[in-house]
């Protein structure tokens, strides 16, 4: 029998190099909580609970206020759209909706004493809704004179097999050259960024032949390609009404990557090993591969459409950085997982991850300034002083290391300024170790 056609994808994976204008752009979300007194005057109100609801996409991010009754988050998406919940256990709850980051506003809230419950969104939603608050063969042997019927049945019989056999053969051979040239014009649609050709080109291939993983990859591949170009085309649109369907188109491709690299490696792990060496470093090599694309694929699935997926995103990456051998592309997906957890809410994983970045490079400007921005929220939780000055020391390094052109620069000042004026906490000066002098 003719075998399958298994495609090699290490050698011609394409790299999908677009810029992702929305991940990287995060801003400043700030406001002061006020509660009302016997006497009708306002008081600030501290330690009010304060929840932000990302209500795009799933997402949500904690802290209270200080004793001045003052709240900020740093580095929010500036593309989300959020809901600002105030609870206190003297006070009845309230919110703001639709809030944007990064607008510059100062927003003010007002409770009133009351129960001291603490919405949900599910709970918020209702309420709004009830406008109560504010994805036959040659070589087949011949009969014979005078054969048994025993003879003729084992005849046919043979007969019948030869048949399948070469009908299965015939399907495999067109198959494969399915396979073949929907690879080729698919990678080259790929490479030029055609992303619809190239989809196009892969679901022809992937219905002739469902068990080919490169396939799978390299759609998965131009899904998220083409969903980065919908995201940027549409959040930098001057058109607000195409805005929305825009992103819309987005994370459908997104959610699509998602699942065409699950059905790749599902079909990998299917696979049994092969003993011969170079079918091994093919094999190993198609594995890979697919793991980096998932990585990759659920970063963008967790950030831009379901964060409570963000311990399958978290996963993915795992498993990917323990057979990544390149040292240089093990460091990118270091940050790329980082960076997942900082933009799905998890401080504390995403510090964890930026903390493994800089033990290997203490210089890395990126980790630096988003340690800083991670234990500056942390801190804002519990109003933590010790998280305050380790964030103080990460911002100014990151300051004192910076170009002027990193868009992050302006942000770390305003948060160091933040801390000096609200917190008195300045970043420790470090001491140089003096050079030992030489013996004579």
């Amino acid at each position: 029998m003719l075998r399958k056609f298994f495609l090699a994808i290490f050698a011609v994976v394409v790299a999908v190099t677009t810029t992702f204008t929305a991940s990287a752009q995060t801003a400043e979300l700030r406001g002061r909580v006020t509660i009302n007194q016997a006497d009708g005057s306002k008081a600030p109100a501290s330690d009010v609970a304060i929840d932000v609801y990302r209500t795009d996409i799933s997402g949500k991010y904690n802290t209270k206020t200080n004793k001045k009754g003052e709240f900020v988050f740093a580095g929010l998406p500036l593309v989300g759209i959020y809901t600002v919940a105030a609870s206190h256990p003297a006070a009845s709850p309230t919110w703001v909706p639709n809030v944007k980051a990064g607008r510059g506003t100062d927003y003010e809230i007002t409770l009133s004493p009351g129960d001291g419950k603490r919405l949900t969104l599910e709970e918020i939603k209702a309420a709004e809704n009830q406008n109560t608050g504010p994805g036959a063969s040659s070589g087949a042997p011949s009969a014979a004179k005078g054969e048994s019927a025993a003879d003729k049945a084992k005849r046919e019989e043979i007969i019948r097999k030869n048949a399948e056999i070469e009908l299965k053969n015939k399907k495999i051979e067109e198959s494969n050259v399915i396979v073949a040239r929907t690879f080729t014009a698919g990678n080259a649609a790929l490479e030029a960024k055609n992303y619809d050709e190239a989809i196009k080109q892969y679901d022809e291939g992937i219905a002739a032949d469902p068990g080919q993983p490169a396939l799978l990859t390299q759609k998965s591949a131009a899904l998220k390609g083409r969903g980065v170009d919908r995201y940027n085309a549409a959040i930098t649109s001057k058109d607000e009404a195409a805005k929305a369907p825009g992103i819309e188109a987005a994370k459908s491709d997104f959610r699509a990557s998602a699942e065409a690299i699950k059905q790749a490696l599902d079909t990998l792990n299917a696979q049994t090993p092969p003993t011969d060496p170079q079918e091994q470093t093919r094999f190993n090599a198609n594995k890979i591969a697919a793991l980096s694309t998932r990585a990759e694929s659920m970063r963008l699935f967790v950030t831009k459409v379901d964060q409570t997926q963000v311990d399958a995103g978290q996963k993915a990456y795992e498993e990917y950085l323990a057979v990544e051998p390149d040292a240089a592309r093990k460091l990118v997906a270091q940050r790329g997982l980082a960076q997942m957890l900082f933009d799905a809410n998890s401080f504390d994983k995403a510090l964890a991850e930026y903390q493994k970045v800089l033990a290997t490079n203490p210089e890395d400007t990126d980790a630096l300034v988003k340690s800083g921005m991670l234990l500056f929220n942390i801190g804002a939780v519990n109003n933590d002083k010790t998280k305050y000055q380790e964030a103080a020391n990460f911002l100014q390094k990151f300051v004192d290391k910076a170009p002027d052109t990193d868009r992050l620069k302006d942000d770390a000042k305003a948060i160091l300024e933040e801390l000096k004026n609200q917190q008195n906490v300045k970043a420790e000066k470090t001491t140089a170790t003096p050079a030992r002098r030489r013996r004579p």
